[in-house]
């Protein structure tokens, strides 16, 4: 018994005692800096907030010829590679819902991490489109 503390104390200590990561798509960074979060949602809260007449912005985090092809109606284009260059002109209110979606749910998260680390305080990713039951449209704007 002995032996096995001795073993697993430096590993606690190193990597600490409890999981990384979450549902809700938060991360903190250490040295008593506020975590960065963004929640996650499913489409049908995406939609019901889009029904609700509330504020929000709608940001589609795929490439141009993705949007081009099938978005929500209503969708402001910013590629997640370009989030941190172009939201703070295409998202100027920070305090304003923004819900993300791309085309899977892997860019619409990278852009809601990115969004957060910007100040932005109601982060929702909400997934791909692929996932989207409700009405889209196509074309060029």
């Amino acid at each position: 018994m002995r032996k096995s503390f001795f073993i697993l104390f430096p590993l606690t200590f190193l990597f600490g005692s409890h999981g990384h990561g979450s549902s809700s798509g938060a991360s903190g960074e250490a040295g008593g800096k506020p975590a960065v979060e963004y929640k996650k949602i499913t489409a049908k809260e995406a939609k019901e907030i889009m029904d609700s007449g509330a504020s929000y912005y709608l940001v589609d985090a795929r490439a141009e010829d993705e949007y081009a092809k099938k978005r929500i109606a209503g969708a402001r284009l910013i590629p997640h590679t370009e989030i941190k260059s172009k939201a703070p002109a295409e998202l100027p209110d920070k305090d304003k819902t923004i819900l993300v979606y791309c085309q899977s749910g892997g860019r619409s998260a990278i852009a809601s991490k990115a969004l957060a680390e910007l100040g932005y305080a109601h982060v929702y990713d909400f997934g791909g489109i692929v996932s989207w039951p409700y009405d889209t449209v196509s074309g060029a704007e």
